[in-house]
C-alpha cells in the first residue's frame, strides 16, 4: 500500500516530534507547511460561539410567597439547574432533558429568608411578636390556621411596613446565599449568579430582578433593596449607584411582566406621576438593560390590539386584571404592558429628553416559584408548588381574585421561559458584561439557536457559511447594537440565521420587526416574513401561509415532516427612510408542538375543558438592532 505524504507526516510527528520537523523542512515546498495557522477555519475565532441558556429568575423557599408552599431550598434550586436529579415538594423526582449554563436565584427582598427562619424556629425570628404568633400557628397541627397563617403572610407583602423588621436575620440569610453561589459558581462550566427581587407594588406588578457581576465579597456590602425602603423603582436605581460607588461592584436590574402591571411597567411619566425627566430616564437606561419578555405568567412581547396585522401576537396572553385580581384591566392600559409597544414609545421619548429610557434587550425565564427552572412542556411542573402536576391541576387556581371572572387556573399558565446569553465563556462577568451590550434573547422555553446581525452590506453569500457569525461581526453590529450611519441612498440589511432545539419542533419562519418614530411624533411597525421553507410564498397581502400542523392532541406527539430545521436569510429594509429613527428585532417561531396541557391530559387520562389550548408554538424574541440618524 503506498503511503501518502500526509499519512507519513502524521505518522512521523505522532512518534517522534524531532523526526517530523526535519520531514517537515524537507516539505517546505508544500503549501500546507508553508501556512499551517491558515489551515483551521477556527483557530483565532475570537467571536462567541454558542448561547449559554438560563434562567434569571427562580424562587425557592427563601421568598416569602414561595416558602408558604415550596419547601425546595436554594442549594436544590442550583443542583436541579445544573442537570441533578431532586424530589419536588410533593414527592416526585424532577430532572432538566438538559442542564442550564447558569442560574439565579432570585428570591424576594422582602423580609428577606424568612420562611426558613420561622419554620425552623429560628430566635431571632420568634423574638419578634408577629414572628412568634406566625410560628406558633404555623406548628399547631390545623391545616386550616397554618393555611390562613400562610395567606396572611403572603398579603404581608403588599403593606407599607415589614410586619418582622429584623434587619440581622436577613443579613444572616443573604450572606449564606451568597456564600451558598459562590461554593456552586464554576467558571467554565455553571455560573451561580447572585441575584434577588426586589417586589414593588405587588398588584400592579413593577417587579425587578437584580443581578451582579461579582461574588460574594462585594455583594455582601449591601442588602436586598425592598419595597418596604421604598415602592419606588427610581429609588432603587439611585441604591444601586450608591453601591455601585462604594463597592466599585457591577450590578443591573431586569424588570418582568409588565403585562400584569396595568399599565405602569412602561409609563410615559415618571413613578409619582409627573413629567419624567432626562436623568430618570438616563438612570433607567443605566440600570436596566434588559427586559423579561415572556415567562410562566403570560407573554409580554406583543399583543392583539395593540398589533392588530400580527397574526402572532395573540400568544399565552394574560390580559383580564392586574397581578391579583384587584382592577380590571383595560384597553388604554395595554401600551404601557409589552415590549414592542414600549420599545416605540422608547424612540417618542428619545426625539422629547434625548434619553431612550426602553431601549432594553430582550430575555425570558421562569418566574417559578417551585425552586426547579422548568420551562420544557413535556417537564413542566407549574408556577408554584400547589400547582404541581396531578390530573386536576389545569382546572386548580393558581391566582385567586376578589371577582371570579378575573381567577387565574391552572390551564392558564405559559410552561417558559428561558434566557439565551452571547456570552464569549460561562463565569459570571462574561455573561453580565453580554447582558449589559444586550447580546441576549428570549425565549419561551425552545433551546433554539438564533443569530441576528445588522449592516449595510451583507450578501446571499454570506448565508452559505456554516459560520454565519464571521460576517455577522466583521461586516455588522449584533442583536443589542447600534447601526452607524451608511452609505448615502443605501438601506440597511439584516442577517438572520436561526437552528432548530433537537427536542422540540421545526422552524416555521423567521419574521423581523421593525418599529419606527415619524416627522410628527407617531410610532409604527411592521412585521416581515423573511425566512420560511415548504413551497409557501408570500400572497398578495405581504402574509406568508400557516405551515399547518401534525399534532395529535390525544397521543401528545407531532411529526417534524413540516418546517425547517434550519433558517438564513439575509433581509434588506424596502421601505427604510435614513431620516427616520428606527428598530428592529427577529422573531423565530416553531411549527405547532403539544403544550403541557396536551402532555398531562395523555399522562393522566383526563379530558380538559374546550377552552384549554393544546397546542403551542415555541417561539424566540432577538434583542433589537437600533438605528438613529444622529448616530
Amino acid at each position: 500500500m503506498r503511503v501518502s505524504t500526509w499519512m507519513a507526516a502524521a505518522v512521523i510527528a505522532l512518534s517522534a516530534p524531532a523526526l517530523a520537523q526535519e520531514y517537515a523542512t524537507e516539505q517546505e515546498d508544500t503549501e500546507a507547511v508553508l501556512a499551517p495557522e491558515a489551515f483551521s477555519p477556527y483557530a483565532g475565532r475570537n467571536f462567541l460561539m454558542r448561547p449559554l441558556w438560563g434562567d434569571s429568575h427562580l424562587h425557592t423557599m427563601v421568598s416569602v410567597d414561595a416558602g408558604t408552599m415550596t419547601r425546595l431550598s436554594q442549594e436544590q434550586a442550583f443542583r436541579f439547574a445544573r442537570g441533578e436529579e431532586v424530589t419536588t415538594t410533593h414527592g416526585l423526582r424532577a430532572k432538566l432533558s438538559r442542564p442550564l449554563d447558569w442560574l439565579v436565584v432570585s428570591d424576594h427582598a422582602e423580609m428577606y429568608g424568612l420562611m426558613p427562619q420561622l419554620l425552623g424556629g429560628n430566635a431571632e425570628i420568634l423574638s419578634t411578636p408577629q414572628g412568634k404568633a406566625w410560628y406558633e400557628a404555623l406548628t399547631a397541627g390545623d391545616p386550616q390556621l397554618a393555611f390562613d397563617t400562610a395567606m396572611e403572610i403572603v398579603a404581608s407583602l403588599s403593606g407599607e411596613v415589614a410586619p418582622i423588621d429584623n434587619p440581622k436575620a436577613i443579613k444572616h440569610a443573604w450572606e449564606a446565599y451568597t456564600a451558598l453561589a459562590d461554593s456552586y459558581n464554576e467558571p467554565g462550566v455553571f455560573s451561580a449568579i447572585i441575584g434577588y427581587e426586589y417586589t414593588t407594588e405587588g398588584a400592579n406588578n413593577l417587579h425587578r430582578n437584580v443581578l451582579f457581576r461579582d461574588d460574594a465579597t462585594r455583594a455582601n456590602q449591601t442588602r436586598p433593596f425592598s419595597q418596604y425602603d421604598s415602592k419606588n423603582p427610581e429609588d432603587l436605581w439611585t441604591y444601586l449607584a450608591d453601591y455601585e460607588e462604594r463597592s466599585g461592584a457591577e450590578v443591573l436590574a431586569i424588570p418582568h411582566n409588565g403585562n400584569l402591571s396595568n399599565g405602569r411597567m412602561f409609563s410615559l411619566n415618571a413613578y409619582d406621576g409627573s413629567a419624567l425627566t432626562e436623568e430618570i430616564a438616563a438612570m433607567r437606561a443605566r440600570f436596566e438593560p434588559l427586559y423579561e419578555a415572556t415567562q410562566i405568567k403570560g407573554d409580554g412581547e406583543a399583543h392583539p390590539f395593540l398589533s392588530p396585522e400580527d397574526e402572532f401576537a395573540d400568544f399565552d396572553t394574560w390580559d383580564a386584571s392586574n397581578l391579583n385580581g384587584t382592577e380590571a384591566k383595560t384597553q388604554d392600559m395595554l401600551a404601557g404592558e409589552y415590549a414592542r409597544e414600549a420599545l416605540k414609545r422608547g424612540l417618542q421619548i428619545e426625539r422629547d429628553l434625548g434619553v431612550n429610557p426602553f431601549k432594553f434587550g430582550m430575555v425570558g425565564s421562569t418566574d417559578s416559584h417551585t425552586g426547579m427552572a422548568t420551562a420544557q412542556e413535556d417537564n413542566f411542573f407549574g408556577k408554584h408548588s400547589g400547582v404541581e402536576p396531578e390530573p386536576q391541576r389545569w382546572e386548580h387556581v393558581v391566582i385567586e381574585a376578589p371577582d371570579p371572572d378575573l381567577t387565574i387556573y391552572g390551564w392558564k399558565q405559559a410552561a417558559g421561559g428561558l434566557a439565551a446569553v452571547w456570552a464569549p465563556e460561562n463565569t459570571r462577568a462574561a455573561i453580565f458584561d453580554a447582558m449589559m451590550r444586550k447580546e441576549t434573547y428570549a425565549t419561551t422555553g425552545s433551546r433554539m439557536t438564533v443569530r441576528f446581525f445588522g449592516g449595510w452590506n451583507f450578501t446571499e453569500e454570506d448565508t452559505l457559511s456554516r459560520l454565519p457569525a464571521d460576517a455577522g461581526y466583521s461586516k455588522g453590529v449584533p442583536m443589542g447594537g447600534d447601526l452607524a450611519a451608511g452609505p448615502e441612498g443605501e438601506a440597511p440589511n439584516f442577517l438572520v440565521a436561526a437552528l432548530k432545539d433537537p427536542l422540540s419542533g421545526n422552524l416555521d419562519r423567521i419574521q423581523i420587526v421593525k418599529g419606527w418614530i415619524d416627522a410628527a411624533g407617531d410610532t409604527h411597525e411592521k412585521v416581515y416574513d423573511v425566512a420560511w421553507n415548504d413551497a409557501r410564498t408570500l400572497g398578495a397581502d405581504g402574509k406568508l401561509p400557516d405551515v399547518g400542523s401534525t399534532v395529535d392532541v390525544a397521543n401528545a406527539t407531532w411529526t417534524n415532516s413540516i418546517g425547517a430545521p434550519e433558517l438564513i436569510d439575509v433581509w434588506q429594509d424596502p421601505e427604510f427612510d435614513a431620516a427616520v429613527p428606527s428598530f428592529y428585532y427577529a422573531r423565530v417561531i416553531e411549527i405547532p408542538t403539544p403544550r403541557w396541557t396536551a402532555y398531562e391530559a395523555k399522562r393522566f387520562g383526563v379530558e380538559m375543558s374546550d377552552t384549554v389550548p393544546m397546542t403551542t408554538t415555541e417561539r424566540a424574541y432577538t434583542s433589537p438592532i437600533w438605528y438613529n440618524p444622529e448616530g
